[in-house]
């Protein structure tokens, strides 16, 4: 379950910094006074926004993502109540783990095993940093969730709210990616049902959210829970490889890892990464910027893949 986060808006973090220095510096001045909430919710906002802002050198993006993520969850201190905030912050934390820090280790590991084994610590508690910022806000909209999450009754589980389903879907993500780099601690790794059932519910809620990324995350869980379809897990990827149309390559490369790889089938792996790349060099936005250097690292190293 290594490759759980095949997401669909990797890192579109980069503003200018000057942008990000007035936000603080405003912060900075402002009083203690009723308006400072409202302004402060504004700048929240903007700062939220800012994680969709378009942008495609990988460099820049891992350059510039350290300091929003430290800004925006400065910020997020002072106004918890902001589920645009809240989900740009749990957003940032799970790509830059994975994006970053989790798929650098991936790289290392044959030449610096103890490098590669800081890396995956370091990656596990990002995912889970991005994770507990989700379920905070969760929790806010929806008092008593994870309580309900946790319920052995169906009947119980937590509703997803149509606003809800973008801070589900990072805190399912987050959580999955954390449960994947620790597999040395049972506690953790017994806690996948819950990441399921709460990926399920805002599957339930709207199966096309982030244009395939929820469906490609239900494919991920699938092959990775205990009695899982790979019949179910495929129609997953697929319906992900559709929604995300011709303009995403992170479906293709999931499905590559999560059915075409456990089955053996090298043909289909390297068409399905073949494909990716292709996606990647038309639409070369930072999400198929990731997807190419994961592809392409793939085909790299599949006669010791299979």
């Amino acid at each position: 379950m290594l490759h759980l986060i095949a997401l669909s808006v990797i890192f579109s973090r980069t503003r200018t910094a000057w942008r990000a220095v007035l936000i603080a510096s405003i912060l900075l001045c402002l009083s203690a006074c009723s308006p400072r909430h409202l302004i402060i919710q504004g700048i929240a906002n903007e700062l939220a926004s800012q994680g969709q802002a378009s942008e495609d050198d990988l460099v820049l993006a891992r350059e510039a993502s350290a300091f929003y993520l430290k800004l925006s969850e400065s910020l997020l201190l002072s106004v918890p109540d902001n589920a645009k905030l809240s989900e740009s912050v749990a957003t940032g934390f799970t790509q830059y783990a994975y994006a970053f820090v989790s798929f650098e280790a991936e790289r290392i590991e044959g030449k610096d095993s103890r490098a590669a084994q800081v890396l995956r610590e370091r990656a596990a508690r990002l995912y889970w940093r991005g994770n507990r910022h989700a379920m905070a806000a969760l929790e806010l909209a929806h008092p008593g969730f994870r309580k309900a999450l946790q319920s052995t009754q169906p009947a119980d589980w937590p509703k997803i709210s149509a606003d809800s389903v973008g801070l589900a879907y990072w805190a399912a993500a987050s959580w999955g990616g954390f449960i994947s780099l620790s597999k040395d601690s049972p506690d953790t790794v017994a806690d996948l049902p819950l990441a399921v059932r709460l990926a399920h519910l805002a599957y339930a809620k709207n199966p096309q959210y982030g244009k395939g990324s929820l469906a490609s995350l239900m494919g991920t869980f699938e092959t990775a829970r205990a009695g899982g379809s790979s019949a179910q897990a495929l129609i997953y990827f697929d319906q992900a490889i559709a929604l995300g149309a011709t303009h995403s390559a992170s479906a293709l490369v999931a499905k590559a890892e999560g059915v075409s790889l456990p089955n053996g089938n090298r043909p289909e792996f390297e068409s399905l990464l073949r494909q990716a790349l292709a996606v990647s060099i038309a639409h070369p936005d930072m999400q198929n910027v990731v997807m190419r250097e994961r592809a392409q690292w793939l085909l790299g190293n599949v006669d010791d893949l299979f």
